[in-house]
């Protein structure tokens, strides 16, 4: 595995200067994003599938061990308040349980039976998008939880950083993002993990712009929970609306904060027109104002 093996231009390493071992890692992380370059067709078609599959029930489950894991539960825990993507919608399969996210869990990985265990748990099947990330692609973990949801009628991706990888066989929709070895061998918390980063931001995002949870560019469906993003959901109204910022706070106060529903009001719908709308749309606000009438 590309991702084990040892580099002879680092074997020295720690006899180097600060600014030279920085410089190294610094290069590590920009091969990194230049890898996933590569796999930006793959990205595409699992984008597709996993938007088309997940309708309006569907789950979007992500499984992992180490560090991979824990990338992996990040990117879904920003999915609800970045998107309104609700809670119950997403699932974590975590080798080793939640503790494993503060607490290493190394022996955790080896345990097959519980991914498959976990994928039964969670009742995976059709209309779920199970997402398995591995560095090695060989974590067994990951892998049997990757075999079962395909086995139960999943859409299945995985994310792996070596070539030809058992994860990336047992997945219909495989995402290679070839990092090669590290700078310091074998710790792939760094390139392959900040590789896995980026694809997992692309493909979560990408889903959520196809399914309509995003408008004009902007976070239509983002929960205003705070001041800073009650100031934002009142600059979009206002953006979107071409209307002052006070207007647009009246009509997210109207909205009960909901942005989309505020940017209806503001074009001439009523509170429950907006609202039927919205419903009868799937929640996209550009099909929404279509049937209203009014430009997207």
């Amino acid at each position: 595995m590309t991702t084990e093996n040892s580099n002879p231009r680092f074997v020295d390493l720690d006899a180097w200067p600060v600014a030279d071992i920085l410089e190294a890692m610094w290069e590590g992380q920009a091969n990194a994003v230049a890898a996933v370059r590569a796999a930006l067709p793959d990205l595409a078609r699992a984008v597709d599938a996993a938007a088309s599959a997940l309708g309006t029930k569907g789950r979007l489950v992500y499984a992992g061990a180490g560090t991979s894991g824990r990338i992996a539960v990040q990117d879904g825990a920003e999915l609800p308040p970045t998107f309104d993507w609700p809670e119950s919608r997403v699932v974590f399969a975590m080798a080793g349980g939640p503790r494993a996210l503060t607490r290493s869990a190394e022996g955790a990985e080896d345990d097959d039976k519980a991914g498959a265990a976990a994928m039964r748990a969670a009742r995976v099947g059709r209309g779920d998008v199970v997402i398995g990330v591995a560095a090695s692609g060989t974590t067994p973990f990951t892998l049997a939880a990757l075999r079962e949801a395909r086995k139960r009628g999943a859409v299945t991706i995985a994310v792996a950083s070596n070539r030809n990888a058992p994860l990336l066989k047992a997945a219909a929709f495989p995402i290679l993002a070839e990092t090669g070895s590290e700078v310091i061998a074998g710790s792939t918390r760094m390139k392959a993990g900040t590789a896995q980063k980026i694809v997992l931001n692309l493909l979560s995002s990408a889903v959520m712009v196809r399914l309509g949870r995003i408008h004009r560019g902007l976070m239509v469906n983002m929960r205003p929970t705070n001041d800073k993003l009650r100031k934002r959901a009142a600059a979009m109204v206002a953006q979107l609306c071409d209307c002052s910022v006070a207007a647009a706070r009246k009509a997210l106060d109207a909205a009960d904060g909901d942005v989309k529903t505020a940017v209806l009001l503001r074009s001439g719908a009523s509170l429950s027109k907006a609202q039927t709308l919205l419903r009868k749309n799937g929640g996209n606000l550009r099909a929404a104002l279509a049937a209203l009438g009014t430009p997207a």
